[in-house]
């Protein structure tokens, strides 16, 4: 879905419908692994090329963007910057093809010590800008674990982050990713104190407002988006990263709405986007409705540790049969227990996620019976 400022179960009768968008929405889309490969959690990822882009082309049929090459997709928790590169490339070709709407993450994960000197961090940071936008795709740029690393105050984000927007051809979307999906970015933008966060963030929007499309907060602090969307120059829009109050952020109030880029969209896609069309309408009350109970499922995936939220949504894919088996890069698969599994399966069954509610059923009894449970 595009526009300015973007829900139950099986595939519903609006798929692929184009929407009178008034959110932009893209969903974080995983990566699905080769079952198969002879490989290690410290190896290479191996990627099945073939359902990860099947997946992609389910977002994009229900009017959803693509959000590529994120944390969603284990971005530097098991895929390595060769396999997204080589990800962000197939996949922009895809959307190209089928004409759906993606943006790719560009980072510095290229650089494989956690520290390094601000010219290679601005170096990497050139690279991978130069081959999303080169792919076709718009860029979102990512949080550097390396500057993070690097940085002693905000000068260092200030100068980095303004030079990469000068030389970038289109308007980009800034992410800030919170801690609590990656402890190496504790005090980004130059300060643990978010508020002091928050100008160094804001300075660099505002001195370049006409290359900024939008910033991805993914704070999981509903008040402190608000606040920082009220701020934002006219034009530049919030896309909210909150897996915790995504349906009143999205929503909005009498100053505004928050658009969205969100990993809880991945299972969540056609719900979400039944909902996103109630509010293209004009149906507050009935995207609530739909949205509200979803909630729930999706502050389970994101409970603490938070960054493990992928498991959960790999393992929701698999029961939806969108991939043939649970198995994720880097031994992801193991980061979540059996109780937190089967509970994300009775709360997606809950909200009709499944298709084939009885293909579900039977593979949760067999991932059970893997761990030695009998149901």
């Amino acid at each position: 879905m595009s526009g300015r400022g973007s829900g139950a179960s099986s595939e519903p009768s609006t798929a692929g419908t184009p929407p009178t968008p008034s959110r932009t929405v893209f969903a974080a889309a995983h990566v699905v692994a080769d079952p198969f490969a002879d490989t290690t959690p410290e190896g290479p990822a191996v990627i099945d090329w073939d359902a990860t882009l099947a997946f992609r082309r389910h977002l994009w049929s229900h009017g959803l963007g693509v959000a590529e090459a994120m944390d969603t997709a284990q971005r530097g928790m098991g895929l390595d910057w060769s396999s997204a590169a080589e990800l962000i490339r197939r996949s922009a070709a895809e959307a190209a093809a089928t004409g759906g709407r993606i943006a790719c993450g560009v980072g510095t994960d290229q650089l494989t010590v956690p520290e390094a000197s601000l010219a290679d961090v601005r170096a990497a940071y050139e690279e991978q800008l130069s081959l999303v936008e080169g792919a076709g795709a718009q860029a979102v740029v990512m949080a550097s674990r390396q500057l993070a690393a690097t940085a002693t105050g905000p000068e260092p984000y200030v100068e980095i982050y303004g030079h990469l927007l000068r030389q970038a051809a289109a308007p980009v979307i800034l992410h800030w990713l919170g801690p609590m999906f990656d402890p190496a970015l504790k005090g980004y933008w130059g300060s643990p104190d978010l508020d002091l966060a928050t100008d160094t963030f804001l300075q660099i929007i505002t001195e370049h407002p006409a290359k900024v499309d939008g910033v991805k907060v993914s704070l999981l602090d509903a008040d402190r988006e608000v606040e920082l969307r009220r701020r934002l120059p006219e034009g530049v829009r919030c896309y909210t990263g909150d897996d915790f109050h995504y349906p009143e952020l999205i929503a909005g109030d009498a100053h505004g709405f928050s658009d969205a880029l969100l990993g809880i969209f991945d299972p969540l896609a056609p719900l979400a986007a039944d909902a996103v069309r109630l509010l293209d309408g004009g149906d507050t009350a009935g995207f609530r409705k739909l949205l509200d109970p979803t909630v729930a499922l999706s502050r389970h995936l994101f409970q603490t540790p938070t960054r493990y939220y992928k498991t959960g949504v790999v393992l929701l894919a698999w029961l939806a049969g969108h991939q043939a088996h649970f198995t994720m890069v880097g031994g992801l698969h193991s980061a979540r227990s059996l109780p937190h599994l089967k509970r994300a399966y009775e709360l997606a069954d809950a909200l009709d996620l499944f298709p084939d509610p009885e293909l579900a059923a039977a593979r949760m009894r067999r991932l059970a019976s893997v761990y030695g449970g009998t149901e």
